[in-house]
């Protein structure tokens, strides 16, 4: 049977385009790949950041302890699948004296992200939050940068 004249003009192609194909592809795959794992590494962030905050927030008035930091912490990094982490307070104990509390949240992106990390794995997710405590004006004003001596 004769090629017809469009035949003849894309005999040549044949497998063309599953050679672009294959060319493309892993291109492809790694992008995708590369914006699944950076909008993981950004949900992650601002995760730490919103328990950071959450968490100091807990910690600023009067009898509020560490584990109170903790507890209010958890359950916001526990609703964005995050398994691992490290939450510290500072100062630890919180005393009736103590002007500000700062707590910090680390999260290693090798134990949290989504897939397998290639992009994100030696990185380590860093939040922190400063809240001056609810104390007397007087101990209040230690934690302003300037403010008065003890």
């Amino acid at each position: 049977m004769p090629l017809s004249a469009n035949n003849r003009r894309n005999a040549p192609r044949r497998g063309a385009a599953a050679v672009e194909f294959a060319l493309v592809a892993p291109i492809l795959v790694m992008v995708i790949v590369a914006v699944i794992e950076f909008s993981r590494l950004s949900m992650v962030h601002h995760a730490a950041d919103n328990a950071a905050y959450e968490a100091a927030r807990h910690v600023i008035v009067p009898g509020a302890t560490v584990a109170e930091a903790i507890a209010a912490s958890q359950p916001l990094l526990d609703a964005v699948g995050i398994h691992t982490s490290t939450i510290t307070v500072d100062p630890m104990p919180i005393t009736e004296s103590t002007p500000a509390v700062t707590v910090r949240v680390e999260i290693p992106m090798s134990q949290n992200a989504w897939i397998v990390p290639f992009y994100t794995a030696n990185t380590v997710v860093e939040a922190e939050s400063t809240l001056i405590t609810e104390r007397p004006p007087g101990v209040q004003a230690l934690a302003i940068p300037g403010g008065p001596t003890p």
